[in-house]
């Protein structure tokens, strides 16, 4: 198991197989996944083939991870960035419902900023989200992103985009 950063209540590791039921319970939740352009998975092996075909570490040395709360060492979902083929890199995190409300994700984004700067040495980091998920619009401005514009985005549809600089991070 690669720990990739650690926050005073969570662990944010590389995927392991044994996160497959928590993948497809996440990606099962309508609630989850109304704004995220995503599809469901079918059952457990969409998640865990997921998860043995992700190559977003090796690719490009860094990727999504599994958040864990240091506690009771539970999966509660993920966060982290993700290079796109347009060379942006983006911020991402999707927590199962019973952990939302509680600041995680909030802290998990922006540790995983911290570290996307120091460890990488990205120079920015972009969000997109719908303009309809006020939490996640919240979450992008609780860490500092400034809006930029708003247009559809890929399969995504509508969307506001956002950016933050290293600069801006640390300002």
């Amino acid at each position: 198991m690669k720990i990739i950063t650690t926050t005073n209540r969570l662990i944010m590791r590389e995927f392991l197989p044994e996160d497959a039921p928590y993948f497809c319970a996440l990606n099962n939740d309508w609630e989850v996944m109304k704004y995220t352009g995503d599809k469901a998975f079918t059952d457990e092996e969409d998640a865990l083939n997921l998860i043995l075909n992700y190559t977003d570490y090796k690719k490009n040395g860094f990727g999504r991870c599994t958040v864990v709360l240091k506690e009771s060492n539970e999966v509660i979902g993920w966060c982290g960035l993700k290079r796109h083929l347009n060379k942006e890199v983006d911020l991402g995190y999707r927590l199962l419902r019973r952990y939302w409300n509680k600041g995680y994700a909030t802290e998990a984004s922006l540790k995983i900023l911290d570290h996307g700067f120091k460890e990488y040495g990205l120079e920015e980091v972009v969000g997109h989200v719908s303009p309809l998920n006020g939490a996640s619009i919240r979450i992008f401005e609780k860490c500092g992103f400034r809006f930029v514009k708003r247009d559809d985005y890929e399969d995504f549809g509508d969307c506001l985009h956002y950016i933050i600089t290293k600069e801006e991070f640390y300002a």
